[in-house]
């Protein structure tokens, strides 16, 4: 799938890891919808990049803002070709201690974002990506979502997480097969310790102090390198029903 003159959907697109698959795209010659919650810095994005980028206010769980953010790409004289899903977020509670069971009222709320927001987005940038002409090859279409090493590796305080990245995981391949007689592919990426507005509230030197339990490189990671990731998905028709570690060698301790 070539990046020049697609169109592309980025959900989470206004800050993080979406903003940098956004610039990415965008100077790779996309038509870029940013859909975002944060409409100030959704419209400062598009208002920055210009031509070819547009923002669109939507809740990833709610049906008809991702149907009104999927059909404003599909009207891009690209058509939407492209769907990057970077929206969700994470915090620590853990599942029984003195303060009693985890919360069920927390664990549903990430469960929605990370895991029925994806599968929103999924489902119907995929459905909107069946009406495209296929190329030669027969592609019509590329979704990354994204996953995490917590995935695998999820720490004390992290079950509802894990849960939601792990779910992640497990519709990726399914997801590749349903869509692969229409030539629409889908891969996740799974980022480790990424230097994000997730970790922004943390003092400078506890963020170094995770960059450098990374085997190599030691440092956080970079929402630019998720980004490369996520074009050369997009780039190599191969890659098909993967999903991949970007992390450094890193693998979490239980804390």
């Amino acid at each position: 799938m070539q990046v020049a003159g697609s169109g592309a959907l980025v959900a989470g697109g206004a800050s993080g890891l979406g903003e940098a698959t956004v610039r990415r795209l965008h100077a790779g010659g996309a038509q870029v919808v940013i859909a975002d919650l944060n409409r100030e810095r959704g419209e400062a994005l598009a208002a920055e990049l210009g031509t070819r980028a547009m923002f669109v206010r939507a809740d990833v769980g709610e049906a008809e803002d991702v149907r009104e953010a999927v059909e404003s790409a599909a009207a891009l004289p690209g058509g939407l070709r492209i769907s990057v899903c970077c929206a969700g977020m994470g915090w620590a509670e853990r599942l029984a201690g003195r303060r009693g069971p985890h919360a069920l009222e927390s664990f549903e709320s990430l469960i929605r974002l990370n895991v029925i927001g994806t599968f929103n987005v999924l489902r119907l940038a995929a459905t909107s990506m069946l009406d495209n002409e296929p190329f030669a090859s027969g592609e019509r279409g590329v979704c990354v979502n994204t996953a995490s090493i917590a995935a695998w590796d999820g720490q004390i305080g992290q079950i509802s997480y894990a849960t939601s990245k792990a779910a992640v995981v497990g519709m990726t391949l399914p997801a590749a097969r349903d869509l692969a007689g229409s030539g629409i592919r889908v891969c996740a990426i799974a980022p480790g310790t990424f230097d994000t507005p997730l970790l922004s509230s943390l003092p400078k030197d506890a963020r170094e102090g995770l960059g450098k339990v990374v085997p190599f490189p030691p440092r956080l990671g970079r929402p630019d390198e998720f980004a490369a990731l996520a074009v050369h998905i997009v780039e190599n028709e191969m890659l098909n029903g993967e999903v991949i570690r970007l992390d450094g060698a890193l693998r979490m301790p239980p804390r």
